[in-house]
């Protein structure tokens, strides 16, 4: 690996330096704990895999879901799925505040939170996807367990997060450890895809023709069912989803011991000099950080660009594209696409820029949301726009990531003397996701519920159609325009982001040698 961008500055100083107690010199120290491993970062990134594989199974196939084979009203289906991503988003500056308050222990800081909450999630993520038997209890069931399971993946993910500014004292280390990390969270989602769009495909239930009951688990001798479909009863379906997030569950608990056993978290990266403030106190220092409000709210709209998205693109290609057999296989190319282009993306970044990266990776999505609409539908059309379309997903999973260290060290640069508010800034990044998240599927069910959505209906009326290309095409270009209006005044170009970078190094640099004085003084 090449050595951190402070080494030159640091092997300069190495022979003025007394040697500490340990008999390691402080510029080596400083640079052995900037450096990260080939493996440490692998490790780091496979920790991300848990939070995007569940996601990307909830936010694919959940509507779908609820609609479809738990057989929810679209009115309730909506309140859930709103009122989840609602408690998801106000629990993670909740979980935030928490965890910058938390005592260190002998696995750091963010490690215990990670580990303590995956066995109680997993459990959690499989009764999202069990069926009860009581009808009248149903609405109950998924409200309690979809946010008992938000609630234990923020204590998993707000820590993984903020865990970002304590693996590393180099920021140019933190951004490759954020592209192996955003690399294998949008393998995450290929994943993700992949397990439960094949496994439920392979059990897809048949479509309802008017006047049939939607509550028969066994339509295999139903006259009117749709015969160009496979005769699949709907209990074969559920025990499909049952399967899926078993899977998923085993790839959630392996991913999280790889994260324990192969990150090692440093202690933090310079001195804390302040007490703990009170929670409403820190959340306004860090929400009145200008270069931090503006990244959270560009990259809101942008969110909610792609909430919608893919909220909505699964029933979008079974009705309106009228794929129903395939569209667990576009979402996988739109994955694929994404995972192949996350590299292109941490060159591109690199080479020009993360603020010009966000104008041309989130801008490059917008003609494939107009042509999927307005082109007839096709197959091989559809995979081909929807390959050219993960490019942009690729910038859309990358640069929120890669940005937010940088607003962190801004804050540390203007606050010198208030550090440890590092999961704060993560946590609200991830509320307002998750509450981009809550919207845009609590609108769009309810959207389709006033359109007259047919439950599992083999067709749906021309109003449902009209509103699912609304919902995959024209509200995500508007979103895109006024986070990109938002994102012009962003202050943090490349030249303040390295100035900045410099000044930490300095600060770093003086507080090791002054650690290092006082150690060879007692």
């Amino acid at each position: 690996m090449a050595r951190g961008e402070g080494a030159e500055q640091y092997s300069n100083t190495s022979l003025l330096q007394k040697p500490s107690p340990d008999g390691i010199k402080p510029a080596a120290k400083r640079e052995s704990r900037g450096q990260l491993s080939v493996c440490n970062k692998l490790c780091y990134a496979i920790g991300g895999a848990p939070y995007q594989i569940t996601g990307c199974a909830i936010g694919f196939f959940l509507q779908i879901y609820l609609l479809d084979v738990a057989l929810l009203d679209p009115f309730y289906a909506s309140i859930i799925l709103f009122v989840g991503r609602a408690w998801d988003a106000i629990t993670d500056p909740t979980v935030g505040f928490l965890v910058s308050r938390s005592p260190w222990t002998r696995f750091g800081r963010m490690m215990p939170w990670i580990v303590l909450s995956t066995p109680f999630a997993v459990l959690c993520y499989f009764l999202i996807w069990y069926v009860p038997s009581v009808d009248q209890g149903k609405v109950v069931w998924y409200l309690i367990f979809y946010c008992s399971f938000q609630t234990l993946q923020t204590c998993f993910h707000v820590p993984y997060s903020a865990l970002t500014m304590f693996i590393s004292t180099e920021q140019k280390e933190r951004d490759s450890a954020t592209a192996y990390r955003m690399t294998v969270e949008v393998l995450g989602t290929l994943i993700g895809t992949a397990v439960q769009g094949q496994i439920v495909g392979m059990a897809s239930a048949p479509c309802i023709s008017a006047g049939e009951d939607l509550n028969s688990t066994d339509l295999q001798g139903a006259p009117e069912v749709n015969i160009t479909e496979p005769h699949v009863s709907l209990e074969h379906l559920r025990n499909a989803y049952m399967i899926a997030s078993g899977v998923i569950c085993s790839i959630y608990v392996v991913c999280a011991v790889v994260l324990f056993l192969g990150v090692k978290e440093q202690k933090e990266t310079c001195r804390i000099r302040t007490e703990p403030m009170p929670f409403f106190q820190g959340i306004r220092m860090v929400m009145g950080h200008g270069p931090y409000a503006k990244l959270v709210m560009g990259f809101l709209f942008t969110s909610l660009a792609f909430m919608f998205l893919e909220g909505n693109f699964a029933l979008f290609c079974s009705y309106t594209l009228g794929f129903r057999n395939d569209f667990q296989n576009v979402l996988l190319v739109i994955m694929l696409s994404a995972t192949l282009a996350i590299p292109f993306w941490q060159w591109f970044l690199t080479k020009f820029g993360k603020k010009t990266a966000v104008f041309i990776g989130t801008t490059s999505v917008v003609p494939f949301l107009i042509s999927v609409v307005l082109v007839p539908s096709n197959l091989i059309v559809t995979y081909i726009v929807s390959f050219a379309a993960g490019v942009s997903v690729a910038a859309a999973f990358l640069l929120p990531w890669s940005m937010l260290p940088d607003v962190v060290d801004d804050f540390k640069v203007q606050n010198p003397d208030s550090q440890g508010h590092e999961a704060i800034f993560y946590s609200f990044y991830v509320f307002f996701t998750k509450f981009a998240s809550g919207v845009s599927l609590g609108v769009s069910t309810l959207s389709l519920d006033f359109a007259g959505y047919v439950t599992r209906g083999c067709t749906q009326p021309a109003e449902v159609d009209l509103t699912l290309k609304i919902l995959v095409s024209a509200a995500p270009i508007f979103f895109i325009i006024i986070g990109l209006l938002i994102f012009i005044s962003y202050p943090i170009n490349e030249e303040k982001r390295q100035g900045n970078n410099k000044i930490l190094k300095e600060q770093r640099e003086n507080e090791m040698d002054t650690d290092s004085t006082e150690l060879n003084v007692v």
